[in-house]
């Protein structure tokens, strides 16, 4: 595979072969990069890798996160799992499911929204997060009250975004205008802020087949 020369700071041959590599030890020997993914994961390669001439000619803003769509089963949590071993100490990030967010607030309530936006309840710890699969997850009841925990969650982290604190990452399968109909225009609108949108063809095929 040979990827041409986009930038004078990374040889982009050796970052795709380091993540075939990677993705060949945690996935097992059938995982592959694939051509018509290219354009894709070179861009999230030279956002982690915080490259800031090719992320100029990509139009991507390295102080903000990546919002990953995509069609089901093409491989957009795999490659964010990927991507943590190309970040820098300082720009590492958690991988957590949407789902199981919103399970852990049946069991733990409000304290689940501080957590996954402000850190732990009496810390100012920041944590970067990537939220997996944003719009599996369905609105939940804790004590009777209904909750759209992923939306307050953002909204949250939105605010420390905008005092420099922390960076979101999302995948997701839902399209701009499914995202806006789950969550409501102001999020939607806090998101193009928050983030920058990568996206595979929604042709690709599914690899889980």
């Amino acid at each position: 595979m040979q990827i041409k020369t986009i930038s004078n700071h990374f040889d982009y041959n050796q970052v795709f072969a380091f993540l075939e590599q990677k993705g060949k030890e945690l996935y097992g020997t059938k995982f592959q990069i694939h051509q018509e993914d290219i354009a894709t994961i070179l861009k999230l390669a030279g956002y982690f890798l915080q490259d800031q001439e090719l992320c100029q000619k990509q139009n991507i803003d390295l102080n903000k996160g990546i919002m990953l769509t995509g069609p089901i089963g093409c491989g957009k949590t795999t490659l964010m799992n990927l991507c943590r071993l190309l970040c820098s100490i300082e720009n590492k990030f958690v991988v957590k499911s949407a789902r199981d967010i919103t399970f852990e607030f049946i069991q733990d309530g409000y304290e689940t929204i501080h957590r996954y936006s402000r850190g732990k309840i009496y810390s100012s710890e920041f944590r970067n997060y990537c939220f997996d699969d944003l719009g599996t997850e369905k609105n939940m009841k804790h004590f009777g009250n209904e909750c759209n925990v992923l939306a307050e969650i953002l909204l949250s982290r939105y605010d420390l975004f905008v005092a420099g604190k922390l960076k979101t990452h999302i995948t997701t399968n839902l399209s701009a205008t499914e995202l806006e109909e789950a969550y409501g225009n102001r999020l939607r609108s806090r998101l193009r802020e928050m983030v920058n949108l990568i996206g595979f063809d929604m042709a690709v095929q599914d690899k889980r087949k």
